[in-house]
C-alpha cells in the first residue's frame, strides 16, 4: 500500500544511502591514493561496490514492493487464496 508518507519516507531513507555510498566511495578512493599499501586494489573497491549494488537491488525491490502492478497484485492475491 503506497501512501505520500511512505513514499516521502523512502525518499528520504534512499537519499541518506546515496550519500553514505558517495562518501565511502570517496573515501575509497582517497585511502587508495594516500595508502602505503598497493596489493589488491580490485579487492578494495569489491568491498566498497558489492554493497553498494546490493543497497540498489534491495531499494528496487522495496520500492517494487510498495508499488505493486496490477499483474503482480493479481498473483498474489491469488496465492493468498490459495494457500487460506
Amino acid at each position: 500500500m503506497s501512501t505520500s508518507i511512505t513514499d516521502a519516507m523512502f525518499a528520504v531513507a534512499a537519499t541518506a544511502i546515496v550519500v553514505a555510498q558517495y562518501f565511502i566511495l570517496r573515501s575509497t578512493r582517497r585511502g587508495m591514493a594516500f595508502g602505503g599499501r598497493r596489493a589488491a586494489p580490485l579487492l578494495e573497491w569489491m568491498y566498497a561496490i558489492v554493497p553498494a549494488l546490493a543497497l540498489v537491488v534491495v531499494l528496487a525491490w522495496t520500492w517494487r514492493t510498495m508499488h505493486p502492478t496490477g499483474s503482480s497484485a493479481g498473483v498474489t492475491s491469488s496465492i493468498v487464496r490459495t494457500l487460506s
